[in-house]
C-alpha cells in the first residue's frame, strides 16, 4: 500500500507550499491511513461504516513493513529538527536522528506499526494510529456530531470538538516542548511535560462546563484561555489536539456530516 511513502509524499508537498515549517505533520501521518482504510470500507460495504472502516484501519496499519517505517522517519526529520523531538534512550526503535536509523530498520523488521506502538505511550498522534483512531472516533466524532445536532453551527461543534479532546488528553506537543526544556529523554520530557501542563486540559473541561461557545461566559472563559497560550509563545499550542480534531473532522465527513 506504500504507507510510509503516501505519507513522506504528502509532508514533502506540504513544506514546499509554505515556509513555515512543520505544520501537518501529524494530520499526514493521520489522513493518509484514514484515507486507504475509507475507500477499502466503501469497496467492501458500499458506503462508510464506521466499525468496518476502524477494523481496516487497523489492519493497513498491521500490515505496514519496515520500508513504511523508514520513509516516515525520513519525513519526520524533513518536516522537524532534533532540539524539537528529543532522544529515544531505549526501546525497540531506533532514535529517529540516529544516522544508522534505517539500516536498523531494515534489518531489524521494524514495521511503521511496530514504531508508532513504541511512540504511543508520549505521543498522541502515534497512539491514535495505533488503536484504531480511538480518540478521533469514539471522542471527537461523537462530540463534534453531537454538538452540531444541537447547535447547528459547524464552528461550535468544531471548537468544542478540541475543546473535549484536550479537556480529557493533555496536548502531547505542548507537553514535549515544556518537557525537553528539563530532559532529552523524550519519554520522560513528556512526563514531566504533562504535569507542568494540566492546567491547560482543566481549563478546557471548565469552560465546557459552562457552554463554551455557546455562553457569553463560556466564550469569554476562551478568548482568556487562547489568549493566555498566545502570550506563552509557540511552544503552548495545541498541535496534537488540532490533528486529532482534524481526524475527527474527517470521519465526521466521511459519516455524512452536511453543513
Amino acid at each position: 500500500m506504500n504507507v510510509g511513502k503516501l505519507i513522506k509524499m504528502a509532508v514533502k508537498d506540504v513544506m514546499s507550499s509554505h515556509k513555515g515549517g512543520n505544520t501537518h505533520l501529524g494530520i499526514c501521518l493521520l489522513f493518509i491511513p484514514t484515507s486507504i482504510a475509507a475507500a477499502k470500507t466503501h469497496v467492501e460495504e458500499g458506503c462508510f461504516q464506521l466499525t468496518s472502516f476502524k477494523e481496516n484501519f487497523g489492519v493497513i496499519m498491521r500490515s505496514t513493513t519496515p520500508i513504511d517505517a523508514a520513509k516516515v522517519y525520513e519525513a519526520i526529520v524533513m518536516a522537524s529538527s532534533p532540539h524539537e523531538m528529543g532522544k529515544v534512550a531505549d526501546g525497540s526503535a531506533p532514535d529517529l536522528y540516529d544516522r544508522d536509523a534505517k539500516k536498523k530498520i531494515l534489518d531489524g523488521g521494524i514495521t511503521l506499526y511496530d514504531v508508532m506502538a513504541e511512540s504511543s505511550s508520549y505521543d498522541g498522534v502515534a497512539r491514535e494510529l495505533v488503536t484504531e483512531l480511538e480518540i478521533s472516533s469514539n471522542i471527537g466524532f461523537k462530540e463534534m456530531m453531537e454538538t452540531f445536532k444541537r447547535t447547528g453551527d459547524i464552528n461550535i461543534a468544531v471548537v468544542h470538538t478540541f475543546l473535549k479532546i484536550l479537556s480529557i488528553f493533555p496536548d502531547t506537543f505542548i507537553a514535549r516542548k515544556i518537557g525537553l526544556k528539563y530532559e532529552s529523554n523524550i519519554k520522560r520530557a513528556v512526563e514531566i511535560g504533562v504535569k507542568k501542563t494540566i492546567w491547560i486540559s482543566k481549563e478546557a473541561e471548565r469552560i465546557l462546563n459552562i457552554g463554551g461557545l455557546t455562553t457569553k461566559e463560556g466564550q469569554s472563559a476562551l478568548w482568556e484561555l487562547d489568549e493566555k497560550l498566545q502570550s506563552l509563545g509557540k511552544d503552548y499550542s495545541p498541535g496534537t489536539t488540532a490533528d486529532l480534531t482534524a481526524s475527527s473532522i474527517m470521519i465526521a465527513l466521511l459519516s455524512g456530516l452536511k453543513f
